[in-house]
């Protein structure tokens, strides 16, 4: 099963977030159980969201959102 790190290190190394990613985020959250390093990764991710470091495609898709 892939875990919340493993979705967040692929957005790191291609600086980009797809909804696809988005959605298995959004269920690994709500579904699973979870530790510290996931919950680490998932911040780390938001941080480079913010800085503009990962692209979100639901971003680009609906400038709206952003």
């Amino acid at each position: 099963m892939i875990s919340i790190r493993d979705v967040v290190q692929q957005a790191l190394e291609t600086g980009y977030l797809t909804i696809e990613a988005e959605d298995q985020l959004r269920q690994l959250l709500q579904k699973t159980k979870y530790g510290w390093e996931d919950v680490s990764a998932f911040m780390h991710l938001q941080k480079a969201a913010m800085a503009g470091i990962v692209r979100q495609q639901s971003r680009e898709a609906n400038p709206s959102n952003a």
